[in-house]
């Protein structure tokens, strides 16, 4: 990885996704601007805020898609990730973290 880039693999199944009460939703019903979950793979050696192994939240639409090995992978820069959901050591980091 280059730069500020971060290479993800998201989370579950992109096509539908399921209420809390077990109602399938397809992924053709509209909903609003909606975020997702992806594990961290792969970081740039600019990238300060995310490490590999990391889960994110970031925006479905601001991505790229690359597939390697048959699996496909979500290309996202340093600063489309809206937050970092990971345990970290204490006095490492902001404390800003899910």
């Amino acid at each position: 990885m280059l730069n500020d880039r971060v290479l993800v693999h998201r989370d579950g199944s992109a096509d539908e996704r399921r209420s809390s009460a077990g109602i399938v939703i397809p992924a053709t019903a509209v909903v609003g601007k909606r975020l997702a979950w992806a594990q961290v793979v792969a970081v740039g050696q600019h990238v300060r805020q995310v490490e590999v192994g990391d889960r994110v939240l970031f925006d479905p639409e601001e991505r790229a898609e690359v597939e390697l090995e048959g699996r496909t992978y979500l290309l996202l820069r340093e600063k489309d990730v809206h937050a970092v959901a990971a345990p970290r050591a204490a006095g490492r980091g902001t404390g800003l973290y899910l």
